[in-house]
Order: C-alpha cells, then sequence, then structure tokens
C-alpha cells in the first residue's frame, strides 16, 4: 500500500481518532444494513475500523504542501502564485516559468498516471455514468448528497465554508453537476496527443487543490478534537463511495439495469478520479461490493445528525423550488428522497415524508429507455441524445447565464 497521507495522529498530544468516531454507530448500522448485505459483511472488521479512525487525522500531503506555498507571503522562495496555479492546469506546468518546487512536485504526483489505470476501461465507465442521465443525477442530488448530510462533520464544515449553503446553493449545484459532466464525456480523463489533458482530469486537479486550500484554511478555527481535520482521508473516502457505488445501487433501485462489466467501468473511472483527488490506495477499489463493505464500516465510523445536514437540506430543496415547474419538482424530489432514506432519515432532516409515488412512473420510463429501446442502435442513440439533453438541461437550470465553471479557488 502506498500513501500520500499525513497524520495529525503523528504530532504529539493527538494520539486518538477524533471524538465523533463511531459516536452514532447503532445508527449508522442500522442505517447500512443494505450496504452490510451488499457488501456481505459477516462481522465488523475491527482493524479496519482502527484504520477509519486514524484516517479522520490523516490528509492530502501532497495538496497540502501545494496550499501551504499557495498560502506563503509575497516574497518567499517557495510561494505558488494563483496564477501560476490556473496557467499549469491549463497548459501544463511546463509552461508556467521559473514554476515552484511544491507547483512541480503536485503535477509531477497527478501526472503520474498508476500502472493499473485501463483507459478503455475509463471511457467504458465515462459512457456507462453519462448514459444514466437524469437517474444520476436524481441520484447524486438525493441519495448523494442530500442523504450524505445526516452526519455530522462534512456537512459542518460546508456550512462554516459557504459551500452548498445559503445564496450560494444554486451555483454549487451547478459545479457539482459541471464536474461529474465533464468527468464522464469522451477522453475527458485522458492525455491528448499535443500533451494536454481533458477537462474531467483538470477539474478533479482543480477540485484537489481546493480541497487541500480549504483544509489548510480552516484548520486553525475548526474543532479537530471533535471533527477530525477539516478535509480527512475517512471523509474523502466516503464521499467517494457516494459518487461510485452509491449511484450505482440508487440507479438499479430507479429501475436501470447495470451489468457486472459496466459496474467495473464506473467503478474504475470512479477509483482514478479518487487518486487524483488525493484519496490514499487503501480507499480506492474497482469492485461495487468492496466499496459497499467499506462504506458500511465508514457508516458506523459516524457521529448523528447536527442542524447543519437539516439547514443544507432545506437549501437544497428552496433551489429545486425555484426551478421551472419547482412545485412539482420539489414534490418529485421529496418522493424520491422518502424511498431513497426512510421515514427516520427524513424526520432527522427536518423534511416531510411524500409517499414514493415518483418511483413508480421513473421505473416505467426507465424499463422503457433500458429494456426496450437499448436493444437496438437507434434507440440506444436515443437514449444516449436523452442522457446529454439532461445534463445540458440541469446545468442551464442551475447556472442560468452564468459562466459554467467549476469554483473559483479560495484565496
Amino acid at each position: 500500500m502506498t500513501t500520500n497521507a499525513a497524520r495529525v495522529h503523528d504530532v504529539p498530544g493527538r494520539t486518538a481518532p477524533p471524538s465523533r468516531f463511531r459516536e452514532a454507530e447503532a445508527r449508522g448500522a442500522r442505517l447500512g444494513r443494505v450496504l452490510r448485505r451488499l457488501g456481505r459483511v459477516r462481522e465488523v472488521d475491527e482493524p479496519l475500523m482502527e484504520r477509519i479512525g486514524v484516517a479522520m487525522t490523516e490528509h492530502d500531503e501532497v495538496g497540502a504542501r501545494l496550499a501551504r506555498a499557495l498560502r506563503a507571503p509575497a516574497g518567499s522562495p517557495d510561494r505558488v502564485t494563483m496564477g501560476q496555479l490556473r496557467r499549469a492546469l491549463a497548459d501544463g506546468v511546463d509552461t508556467v516559468p521559473d514554476a515552484p518546487p511544491a507547483l512541480r512536485d503536485f503535477f509531477a504526483c497527478v501526472e503520474a498516471t498508476p500502472d493499473w489505470v485501463a483507459p478503455d476501461l475509463l471511457e467504458r465507465g465515462a459512457a456507462v455514468y453519462r448514459r444514466f442521465g437524469q437517474n444520476a443525477a436524481d441520484v447524486l442530488l438525493q441519495l448523494s448528497l442530500i442523504g450524505g448530510y445526516r452526519f455530522g462533520g462534512p456537512p459542518d464544515l460546508l456550512v462554516a465554508t459557504g459551500g452548498l449553503a445559503g445564496d450560494s446553493t444554486r451555483r454549487r449545484l451547478g459545479e457539482t453537476q459541471k464536474w461529474t459532466a465533464s468527468v464522464s464525456e469522451p477522453g475527458a480523463m485522458q492525455r491528448a496527443a499535443d500533451g494536454t489533458w481533458g477537462e474531467g482530469w483538470r477539474l478533479t486537479v482543480h477540485v484537489r487543490a481546493m480541497h487541500a486550500l480549504v483544509d489548510a484554511s480552516f484548520v486553525d478555527r475548526w474543532d479537530v478534537e471533535r471533527w477530525g481535520l477539516p478535509v480527512n482521508q475517512a471523509d474523502q473516502a466516503a464521499t467517494l463511495g457516494l459518487f461510485d457505488a452509491v449511484v450505482l445501487l440508487g440507479v438499479r433501485v430507479l429501475g436501470v439495469p447495470v451489468s457486472a462489466d459496466d459496474s467495473r467501468a464506473v467503478m474504475h473511472l470512479w477509483r482514478y478520479v479518487g487518486w487524483l483527488l488525493g484519496v490514499d490506495e487503501q480507499w480506492l477499489v474497482d469492485d461495487e461490493r468492496e466499496r459497499h463493505r467499506l462504506s458500511y464500516h465508514l457508516l458506523r465510523a459516524q457521529s448523528g445528525v447536527t442542524p447543519a445536514g437539516a439547514e443544507l437540506a432545506r437549501d437544497i430543496l428552496a433551489v429545486v423550488r425555484r426551478l421551472p415547474h419547482g412545485r412539482f419538482q420539489a414534490e418529485r424530489t421529496l418522493s424520491m428522497l422518502s424511498l431513497f432514506l426512510g421515514r427516520a432519515s427524513m424526520r432527522d432532516l427536518g423534511l416531510p415524508w411524500r409517499p414514493p409515488w415518483a418511483h413508480a412512473y421513473v421505473v416505467v420510463l426507465n424499463t422503457l429507455r433500458y429494456r426496450v429501446a437499448m436493444r437496438t442502435p437507434r434507440g440506444r442513440a436515443w437514449v444516449d441524445r436523452w442522457a446529454e439533453g439532461v445534463v445540458e438541461r440541469v446545468m442551464a437550470e442551475y447556472f442560468g447565464d452564468d459562466e459554467r465553471r467549476v469554483g473559483a479557488l479560495p484565496g
């Protein structure tokens, strides 16, 4: 196993996981019953739980070194400017005159593509993910994003940073959609013949730098004893699972068939995305069942819901109500959330429960799309056009007339 993770755990006086570790384990085990079954977990893996506790005190050290250089005072020989980072992301680090060591080291790391990366499998994973269309958008918003607000820590950081909270919610949702759409575009995670990287790769590296800056900016005013590091390895591993295996699980619930080969391709794509984001290798897997096993243990490691989770959930519903056909969209979202999360979780987030009527018509539509239309080349082309149209519509709803880009790096 290789690691780029640096530990608060190794600092004198910081020898234990944060107090939230396993604080609401019975609740996490209850919420993770499906994952336990899918991951074929017969008993709790205590060494794995110990590693999760340690990971709450670890961060991405390569990103942290870049963040320190970005935050260095003017005149420092090690300082990296935002302009240098932006140019390196757009055109390559070799185009940056006298590139500082921290910038060169960062790009040497992200450009050292692991031997296990299979380009053909990345492309298949991207095509499968793209074809999920509205289903992926629904699962990411409801089960991955809002469902992730049921545990303390990351939601509290989002509220503290202003990410996905208050007036910024609509734009932040658009930025997440932009990133996931870019990752799943053809060739987006590959290096072109002219040496430049695809947009999905560049945006993923941008997100890594942004995470590192948030971690460095908030660590001195963050309750590390309570939550661990602001952006830590355990939370990043849990978040990665929300984009790969949780999406696969969610779209199946909505009636989308996913073959074993398609599952492997999607998992491979997000394994590489996770590697680019600085997630430690021990949390990167190609196998959907193994991801469910890890996610079940990560659930057991969590604390309960905090007021931040309910605040973020309400802000997202407020955004949905302001979209075109907002009243219908909000009721549809609540109906699907009620199915995905259950009554207790809806209550935890302060959301009203609705009968799962939306699930019924979505399953019918997906049966027609994926089990009937996909049988012919013409039908597959029609499904692909529909899925591409969904991405365009969702981004138009979130961004409006604004530029469609991932958020600017914090100063």
